[in-house]
């Protein structure tokens, strides 16, 4: 199990299982919700128990998609495609080790202008 949760504690999650290899996404939407990329690993919703739920605001980036944050410390938690069975957690967000390592780069045709990617991972453009 891993366990995590927004700065301010409002929200608080629980993780059952081991995580997913996590990806980086690079596009513009999630640089600008994040402030820089967005790290995140896709779970399975029904091994996810959030407590504090009332304090997920969630906004409708596009039309396929929801970002969920705190609506009190604006921690940025979630990526969700409703109409599917995982959800992303933002890797920032886990207390202590995760057991996982970064395995991917996404959308780095839309990459930030001020960093580099030098790790060796495989980067895709879209």
């Amino acid at each position: 199990m891993h366990a995590g949760s927004c700065q301010c504690r409002a929200v608080t999650f629980t993780v059952q299982g081991d995580l997913p290899t996590p990806n980086a996404c690079h596009c513009s939407i999630c640089r600008k919700q994040s402030g820089h990329y967005f790290a995140s690993t896709e779970v399975k919703k029904a091994n996810l128990t959030t407590t504090g739920a009332e304090y997920v605001t969630w906004f409708q980036s596009s039309p396929k998609v929801r970002r969920g944050f705190c609506a009190r410390c604006g921690s940025s938690l979630f990526w969700d495609p409703p109409r599917r069975d995982w959800i992303a957690v933002a890797m920032g967000a886990f207390d202590g080790p995760t057991g996982t390592r970064m395995n991917l780069h996404i959308f780095v045709a839309d990459k930030g202008d001020y960093y580099d990617i030098a790790d060796g991972l495989p980067q895709n453009l879209a």
